[in-house]
């Protein structure tokens, strides 16, 4: 597929202010495009109304039945007063519209900044909201959204890579590499007792994460899916192990006020860093024939980049080799 053949190249500002048209509302022509890349997200200027934010669901990644309990989700963490930004039902009563061949939903609009995770009493607030979302999601279980596991994130992608984008000079080291990274994964999350999945937000960085007043706000469920609690905690510690100790107690301080938390998956911290990387990767590849990829990022898939890749996943697999994390 040619980039100028991408879908996303047909959503044109008019094409947008139809789309949010045909649910109700009246644009006031202004639409602005906010920094996203899976999906295309628009901020969109309504008539004698605050702005709406929509979002156009990438085609074929996500099926019908994943999106729309994605949304469930986020509604049902919604009821319980939990601050997150849930979609708003249309005049149908239905939260997933579709349009000149894309899903779309609609957002009220939420300001904010990124939280700060050095800040003690943003991070016990952080663990707070994350022990009450976990104790919702561990209630029951996704039966559509898939499972972040070693398969999906880290054979899949090295197996993407290795066949279409790494170049020959570099293959047999990313061979190496990312097949020692494969087995100590599975050495970290190889236990006596099976490690509990629980419906999560699944990409809790500090982009999907809005704080304003006095607490945090929670956006963008896009990859909710089943996975350890500790996936909605790691991406927030930062720095050295004592730093990271530190504000790793102080969210967990929080989070067990509302849930209990498994101190045996801290063990798992390295190996979902492992495999972020890799899928992050493997994302980038998948993504290519989108023309916003190649013009954001000009440097993936070059000789620089496949040396540094490489070099991250040798340093990754010594720190796995280190003793599990522990409080």
């Amino acid at each position: 597929m040619k980039n100028s053949e991408h879908p996303f190249t047909t959503l044109t500002p008019e094409r947008v202010m139809d789309a949010v048209e045909s649910c109700g509302y009246r644009c006031d022509c202004r639409t602005f495009a906010l920094n996203s890349y899976e999906n295309r997200v628009y901020q969109v200027g309504i008539d004698g109304g605050a702005p709406l934010i929509v979002k156009f669901y990438r085609p074929e990644r996500w099926s019908v039945a994943q999106i729309q309990e994605e949304h469930r989700f986020t509604l049902e963490l919604a009821s319980h007063e939990l601050p997150v930004v849930a979609p708003l039902y249309g005049e149908d009563d239905v939260t997933l519209h579709h349009f000149a061949g894309f899903h779309f939903a609609l957002y009220r609009r939420e300001g904010g900044h990124a939280p700060e995770f050095d800040n003690p009493e943003q991070l016990l607030s952080l663990g707070r909201c994350l022990g009450r979302i976990h104790r919702i999601g561990a209630v029951r279980s996704f039966r559509h959204r898939p499972t972040l596991d070693r398969v999906t994130f880290g054979v899949q992608s090295v197996a993407l890579l290795r066949e279409r984008f790494v170049p020959p000079e570099y293959l047999a080291n990313y061979t190496a590499v990312s097949s020692d990274l494969l087995a100590a994964i599975d050495t970290h999350f190889a236990a006596p007792d099976a490690v509990k999945l629980i419906r999560t937000h699944g990409d809790c960085h500090s982009g999907n994460i809005l704080w304003r007043g006095n607490g945090p706000h929670f956006v963008d469920f896009d990859d909710a899916r089943m996975a350890p609690a500790v996936q909605d905690l790691w991406m927030m510690l930062s720095g050295d192990d004592d730093a990271k100790r530190g504000q790793l107690e102080i969210l967990l301080s929080g989070y067990d006020e509302f849930h209990e938390f498994d101190r045996r998956e801290l063990r798992l911290i390295e190996a979902l860093r492992a495999l972020r990387m890799l899928h992050y990767c493997a994302w980038l590849a998948n993504r290519w024939s989108d023309p916003i990829f190649p013009a954001t990022f000009s440097w993936f898939n070059t000789s620089r980049y496949w040396e540094a890749h490489i070099h991250e996943l040798r340093e990754q697999l010594a720190q796995m080799q280190e003793p599990f994390f522990e409080l």
